[in-house]
């Protein structure tokens, strides 16, 4: 076994925040200050910018009690970013800061916790330092909520995303149907190109009080077979309840949102559109067609770092994403990200980890697999149910203030 590398670590967080991306950064650093090889520990404000500002928190300066409130304070403590980094082949201006920074503080470990764009980040910085012959190990730190990063059988954030998305959808399913007047109620869950978050409204159906309809991203949506179906439930039932992915599409794949809109949608440094706006303008079409009472919900940032709804499951495996990707750069790892393995070989449920090549994982998307959507294209099968609900399990013991959620309060203390 080869002679792990001393130095310090620098973990930085990237993306959409979830309820459980702290969990996994607390592992990084609980596990990064327990480490004998680990001189030092950085956490990089707003992620990959904070490394190319030399902007780092000395995490040593923390108190260790309010580390430990880490495991259940949602979004992104450290700060997050969507800073597209350019190709080290093209422009690698980025890549000697990083490398300048790296060199002045003696980081010999580097954790980068995010999703789809955040693993393209860390592939391409493990590739500068293996071309530059910095010694480096590069881990990349799953998060998600739309868990469609590839090779891994799912992604934290996700369970307890689901689990927000699944218990909204019972509470709204109950409150629409107080009046005797009827109600079509459109609910609009996050999902650009994969339909995990939205498929998980169908724990609520699977429970009695959720969704008659669910479309995801996967199949081309059907203006005039929507509009027949949801009027034909609304005429049987006096009430209907639909659950849409913000990211469906026609057969020529135009977005559904932009039906009535003009202009292009803003987008992001990824080149990904603002979406929005799905719910309100189904619920236009359908009130129109209808002459019904409709309501449309979006649900928006409210799903992404809900963590009154976390479930323990997601938190134990968040943090032990962290755990298992300092273990493993400490052996001798680089250029992998931390991944899950479903078990079910004894009958429950069992989470084990694996490690997967980034260049595998990097700008590649899971999407719902098409034999767990209804052929009619508007409804989940039992076998997400089965997948799903295991991940969505457990009530954390939280702390409080005041019957109020005590975050954590880090002094971020800058490294000097």
């Amino acid at each position: 076994m080869r002679t792990p590398l001393k130095g310090a670590c620098v973990i930085g967080q990237s993306g959409g925040p979830t309820s459980v991306i702290n969990a996994s950064a607390y592992g990084v650093i609980r596990t990064a200050l327990d480490n004998e090889h680990i001189t030092a520990v950085y956490g990089a404000a707003h992620g990959i910018k904070g490394v190319l500002d030399g902007k780092l928190y000395d995490m040593q300066q923390e108190d260790a009690s309010e580390l430990a409130l880490l495991l259940n304070t949602p979004s992104s403590e450290l700060g997050s970013c969507r800073y597209k980094i350019a190709d080290p082949d093209v422009d690698d201006t980025d890549y000697k800061r990083i490398q300048e920074i790296f060199e002045q503080y003696d980081v010999r470990y580097f954790f980068y916790n995010g999703g789809n764009d955040s693993m393209d980040t860390c592939n391409k910085i493990s590739r500068y330092f293996a071309k530059s012959g910095y010694e480096c190990h590069v881990m990349g730190v799953p998060k998600t909520i739309d868990n469609d990063l590839f090779g891994t059988d799912h992604c934290p954030g996700y369970g307890s995303a689901a689990r927000y998305v699944a218990t909204s959808l019972m509470e709204v399913y109950k409150d629409a149907r107080v009046y005797d007047t009827g109600q079509i109620t459109i609910v609009e869950v996050m999902g650009r190109h994969a339909g995990w978050l939205t498929a998980s409204a169908a724990l609520a159906t699977h429970f009695g009080c959720g969704p008659d309809l669910i479309y995801v991203p996967e199949v081309a949506f059907d203006m005039d077979q929507f509009l027949t179906d949801v009027t034909a439930i609304y005429k049987e039932q006096g009430n209907a309840l639909v659950a849409v992915s913000e990211g469906i599409h026609d057969k020529d794949g135009k977005l559904i949102a932009e039906y009535g809109a003009s202009g292009e949608a803003s987008k992001d440094a990824f080149g990904h559109a603002q979406l929005g706006g799905l719910a309100a303008t189904l619920a236009g079409i359908v009130k129109e067609k209808t002459g019904a009472k409709v309501r449309g919900i979006e649900l928006s940032l409210l799903q992404r770092a809900a963590a009154h709804l976390a479930s323990q499951t997601d938190i134990d495996e968040a943090f032990l994403a962290g755990k298992t990707a300092v273990e493993a750069a400490v052996a001798g790892e680089t250029g992998k990200m931390v991944g899950f393995e479903r078990d079910m070989s004894s009958g429950s449920y069992v989470c084990k980890t694996v490690l997967l090549p980034l260049e595998k994982v990097a700008n590649f998307e899971k999407k719902l697999p098409l034999e767990w959507i209804t052929p009619a294209g508007n409804g989940i099968t039992k076998e997400f149910i089965d997948y799903a609900l295991p991940l969505i399990q457990g009530e954390p013991n939280r702390a409080q203030e005041s019957s109020l959620p005590r975050f954590a309060r880090l002094k971020k203390v800058l490294a000097k």
